[in-house]
């Protein structure tokens, strides 16, 4: 086992960090610059395969499925960090997009490594969080060889979701009976041999980012920039949402902040409220019958 994760790109040295506790700070910083733009390099080469994960995450939300990510130690803390961003984002259901993590929710605190050596608790994960057939499961492994991520692949495959697997190595032959999609940022070595921490976790927080938020613009979300979908449950929310309605509609912050409240909270039914002299459940119907789409009912005359 171990000549073979020598091989792996991920535990190899980097040889522009040589000798790096020999210097300064600022040459230390530097390595990272240089590093990290490797990061996001290896993330734009991807974007064909990217773009097909989001195609594959849209037409799940629009007939009904959810998104599971599956990971174990950074990369299950990554998933799950993106999962949990999409509720007070977009307004969505906390069962919409889920992180699964190996060793459960104590492990995004503390490290839970041998976890992952378990295929079999992987399978067994996606079954207690209920995954079917209508559903995209996402495996992440930067090593692309974590046998958790794996036997969660190929259960989920068994059950007959969609699957994409992200890694940052070029990814094992013996996965493709499983995946329907490969998306593979190769970020090289890392500044700390084996701390895929590092650009790995850069570049996989990078095309998660895009997963969600590009399928969540796809389903209607966003008008414009504007995530509209906004649910205003703090005050800072109130505040965003009120500068949102005023952006999209030209009223004051008082108008916006009461049809915000009349809305009970949603800054796009308040949009619709307002430009379209409804009441709030008459626009809350007009928005169902547009599928959430803010833009189409504003263009409908």
């Amino acid at each position: 086992m171990s000549d073979n994760l020598s091989k792996l790109i991920t535990e190899q040295r980097n040889f522009n960090s040589i000798d790096i506790d020999l210097k300064s700070t600022e040459e230390i910083l530097r390595i990272f610059h240089e590093e990290d733009r490797k990061a996001l390099d290896a993330v734009e080469a991807e974007d064909a395969s990217i773009a097909q994960g989001i195609t594959l995450i849209t037409e799940t939300f629009r007939q009904g499925g959810k998104l599971f990510y599956v990971g174990a130690g950074t990369s299950g803390r990554l998933g799950v960090l993106d999962a949990s961003e999409c509720p007070p984002t977009f307004s969505t259901s906390p069962s919409l997009v889920q992180g699964i993590i190996a060793g459960g929710d104590r492990a995004l605190r503390r490290s839970a490594e041998a976890a992952e050596d378990k295929p079999n608790a992987g399978a067994q994960a996606l079954r207690d969080h209920g995954v079917t057939d209508l559903d995209v499961v996402v495996g992440i492994a930067s090593s692309g060889r974590t046998p958790y991520v794996h036997g969660a692949l190929e259960e989920a495959h068994r059950i007959g979701a969609k699957t994409i697997f992200l890694c940052c190595t070029p990814p094992a032959d013996k996965l493709e009976p499983f995946v329907d999609l490969f998306i593979a940022p190769v970020v090289g070595p890392e500044i700390i041999t084996g701390s895929t921490r590092l650009k790995a976790g850069t570049a996989t927080k990078l095309v998660l980012n895009m997963l969600t938020t590009v399928s969540m613009i796809r389903i209607g979300k966003v008008y414009s920039n504007l995530m509209v979908d906004i649910h205003a449950s703090n005050a800072k929310l109130i505040d965003r949402g009120a500068r949102i309605i005023m952006e999209v509609t030209g009223v004051d912050h008082a108008t916006a902040q009461s049809a915000l409240e009349r809305a009970a909270g949603s800054a796009k039914t308040a949009t619709v409220m307002l430009l379209k002299g409804l009441g709030r459940e008459e626009a809350a119907a007009v928005l169902n019958q547009n599928q959430g789409f803010l833009r189409r009912v504003l263009e409908d005359t």
